[in-house]
């Protein structure tokens, strides 16, 4: 594992990203940086959801509803699983959110344009979501195509299938893809697979409000790159 977070390892990214023609992005947390916090907004609808579904207090509920995350991958994969949900139902509360919060970002949108080959959102979020926050950044016209939670029927991240699923769809030559994701654990497929993996952490990790299970260790050897600048990133890999 190379850190970036001191933006020393960025003079060997070129080399190492040379090769790659295919571009996997998650979303939320990596596309936009973790302060901006648009997640908080989803992560209150969710607990709501479940609050009002299962008639339980605001705190049990979001005490479930993160056990469900961390244990299926999603809140709603868990809702699924334990309680037979609408899924269409769930998301679209989930996703009720402002999204003028997220700053146009023009910077990231002529890295992500500028990037040879082909452009992709892998997310555990809706079409729409991934459409709406791609939009508010200004950077949605720069990719081929979106692979939600729909398209994975259903079952989320870090699974294997809907990683399979994404690469059938779109015939991924894994060997000449990178995957940027915000959680450890969703790389361990892209890594197997022989993709270049890049993990997106916030600024000041320290100070930023994450699970241990969502923060990456020494051992984490599946992890090529870690950075919290993506925009700086792909600029460094495109100089």
């Amino acid at each position: 594992m190379k850190t970036a977070l001191d933006h020393s390892a960025y003079s060997t990214a070129k080399a190492d990203f040379s090769h790659v023609t295919e571009w996997v992005f998650d979303l939320d947390n990596t596309l936009y940086p973790h302060h901006v916090d648009l997640f908080s907004q989803i992560d209150k609808n969710m607990t709501a959801f479940v609050a009002t579904l299962l008639q339980l207090e605001p705190a049990e509920a979001r005490l479930l509803q993160k056990q469900y995350y961390r244990d299926h991958g999603t809140t709603l994969q868990g809702l699924m699983l334990n309680h037979g949900i609408n899924p269409d139902a769930f998301l679209e509360q989930a996703h009720a959110i402002d999204y003028t919060v997220l700053p146009p970002d023009p910077d990231l949108g002529d890295a992500i344009k500028a990037l040879p080959g082909r452009k992709f959102i892998f997310t555990n979020g809706s079409v729409k979501h991934a459409e709406m926050t791609a939009r508010a950044l200004g950077i949605l016209d720069h990719f081929d195509d979106i692979f939600d939670i729909v398209a994975a029927e259903y079952l989320p991240k870090p699974a294997a299938k809907p990683y399979e699923a994404f690469r059938a769809l779109h015939k991924i030559d894994t060997t000449r893809a990178a995957m940027f994701e915000d959680l450890p654990r969703n790389l361990l497929v892209p890594r197997d697979f022989g993709m270049k993996t890049v993990l997106l952490v916030p600024r000041n990790l320290e100070e930023a409000v994450v699970e241990a299970w969502e923060t990456t260790g020494e051992t984490d050897d599946h992890i090529d790159y870690v950075t919290d600048d993506l925009t700086g990133f792909l600029k460094a890999v495109l100089a």
